[in-house]
């Protein structure tokens, strides 16, 4: 098939085995950074060790909270027929940003080793909760962002609140590093605990795959086309919710994956918001997984959290992203 600009048409088993290929290459790459290379051959019980309760959580939460982001960005913009959205746009980020930093600001962390990641799964439930009534049953896209942005605006406001009220100075830094995202010391419970969230999310976005196609030639093309739109956005708030929440919780906030990625994909997709999805997640897998191997490449010199280095990328992009939108409008 040739699309109508006139270019061959990547077939879509070449572009998401393309990806696959690259997810597979950067996480055997994610597993292998560190003094003591794969350490699957190694005999000594430290080694094995630094393997399996190290290294491999945080190459699989990699992938996971990676292709989550770019999954549920992906969904987004095909919903809301907004390429400039992404997942913090529908407040379940905010929400379990608040949670984890309640659960240091009452010392819960302290007390109970889960708190951290509980406490953010619990937050990300309640603002799903909240965006879903403000919406309402028949509440459009527009009305949906609408409700995402109050939602996040109020988290945001409460995070500030108990930074300002904490008076301990230790909680104060670990709240605010906690929010610039990492998968740094993250534990085999941890990640038994996001997992299954995270994969029964991403199994809802991928189920919404042809109503999003039917959805590009508009709300009542696809209501011809027995798309039911309630339904549709009920699993993709819910999707967002269950795997953005889940990664969230264990790693912090994580920004621009959702952005950047379905943008960089969507020529090779031909705009194919069905086609998307899938290959978002796998691009997003391998951004993060790469980000985080270069991120352990500098920090001998520098000390970066991945969040941080994920917006130093997204950044620029957003800038370029205005340019040539304004380009394109010129006269």
């Amino acid at each position: 098939m040739t699309p109508i600009s006139g270019r061959p048409d990547v077939k879509p088993i070449y572009l998401l085995a393309a990806l696959g290929v690259a997810t597979v290459a950067a996480f055997i790459l994610s597993l292998s950074m560190g003094p003591a290379g794969l350490g699957i051959e190694a005999t000594g019980e430290a080694r094995s060790l630094i393997f399996t309760e190290i290294r491999l959580p945080r190459a699989v939460l990699g992938a996971l909270v990676g292709g989550a982001l770019g999954l549920s960005g992906a969904a987004l913009q095909g919903y809301l027929r907004n390429p400039l959205a992404e997942p913090s746009l529908v407040g379940v980020s905010g929400g379990a940003a608040l949670g984890a930093v309640l659960a240091i600001h009452l010392g819960l962390s302290q007390a109970f080793a889960l708190a951290l990641p509980v406490g953010g799964l619990a937050g990300a439930a309640v603002a799903m909760l909240a965006v879903v009534a403000l919406a309402g049953a028949h509440g459009g896209p527009v009305t949906l962002i609408l409700a995402g942005l109050a939602v996040s605006s109020i988290a945001a406001a409460l995070i500030s609140l108990a930074l300002n009220l904490s008076q301990n100075p230790f909680a104060s830094v670990e709240m605010v590093f906690w929010m610039m995202g990492s998968l740094a010391d993250r534990s085999l419970t941890q990640l038994w605990i996001s997992a299954p969230l995270i994969l029964i999310g991403a199994a809802l976005l991928l189920t919404v795959a042809r109503a999003l196609d039917a959805l590009t030639l508009g709300e009542d093309a696809a209501r011809s086309l027995g798309v039911d739109l309630a339904r549709t956005r009920l699993a993709v708030v819910a999707g967002t919710a269950f795997s953005v929440g889940a990664a969230t919780a264990v790693t912090g906030i994580i920004g621009f994956v959702g952005l950047i990625v379905p943008h960089m994909l969507r020529p090779l997709a031909h705009h194919r918001p069905g086609l998307l999805l899938p290959a978002s997640a796998l691009g997003g897998a391998t951004m993060l997984l790469l980000a985080d191997v270069a991120l352990r490449i500098v920090q001998p010199w520098v000390e970066l959290r991945i969040g941080v280095l994920t917006a130093l990328i997204g950044a620029p992009f957003f800038v370029w992203l205005v340019l040539r939108t304004r380009a394109e409008l010129a006269p």
